[in-house]
């Protein structure tokens, strides 16, 4: 199941996020990236009243981002990519809280989340991330050491004259 998000209306509903801030959308394409790498799902985000120049798609990672062209609201892009979908509608969800939105969704037989319960999700996935690094790796053993060397033609007798050889 894949995700088509109306991203302005999701921003408002993200803990942190707020469209007056100048890189809401980004932060929104970062956390929607995580949860679909971690979830192995596909989404795409539609933005509306991109500025002059800058209207038109971009594939990052998991996420394909909708800038949708002054004239065109996301509402009407996603209607459109439903019908695009036909039959394979039912195999996506879409996210959003307006009303028009979700009927369209439902009448195309795609699922529906409000944004308010896919904020939820956002946060919980934020939440589980883990928080530290992984542990470093123990360090090899002598035998593992050998067995490299040996493999790559540095062993115990190569290491020993190359030594010696130094010393003279």
């Amino acid at each position: 199941m894949a995700y088509l998000i109306d991203g302005h209306n999701l921003i408002p509903k993200v803990s942190g996020l707020s469209l007056a801030d100048p890189d809401d959308e980004t932060r929104l394409i970062e956390m929607v990236q995580r949860l679909c790498q971690r979830q192995r799902k596909r989404a795409e985000v539609f933005f509306d009243q991109a500025p002059p120049g800058l209207a038109g798609s971009r594939r990052l990672g998991w996420v394909l981002v909708h800038f949708v062209r002054q004239g065109l609201t996301a509402d009407e892009a996603i209607a459109r990519r439903l019908k695009t979908l036909g039959g394979e509608a039912r195999n996506w969800t879409v996210v959003s809280s307006d009303h028009r939105v979700q009927a369209e969704a439902r009448a195309r037989g795609a699922r529906v989340v409000s944004a308010e319960d896919f904020a939820r999700w956002l946060l919980a996935d934020k939440l589980s991330a883990p928080t530290k690094p992984a542990p470093e790796e123990a360090p090899l053993s002598p035998e593992e050491v050998d067995y490299w060397l040996r493999l790559f033609g540095e062993g115990k007798q190569n290491r020993g004259s190359s030594s010696s050889r130094q010393k003279k």
